[in-house]
């Protein structure tokens, strides 16, 4: 399977302050912002449908 068709791009607006007090934090714990979105996004998901959310899905990646 290709990149492109493991990845998707997710565009977000957030103001200037909490961008760079997020960065710092991200930095202190060794992880960049998009490691620490996608944790984010995975925990989020997996708290509202359970771990197994991928379970009975078509547009499940291969």
């Amino acid at each position: 399977m290709t990149k492109e068709n493991r990845t998707a791009r997710l565009t977000l607006l957030i103001d200037p302050e909490k961008k760079a007090v997020f960065e710092e934090l991200c930095k202190a714990e060794d992880v960049t912002p998009s490691q620490k979105v996608r944790q984010f996004i995975r925990e989020y998901v997996e708290q509202r449908l359970g771990e197994d959310w991928r379970k009975g899905r078509t547009d499940k990646p291969e």
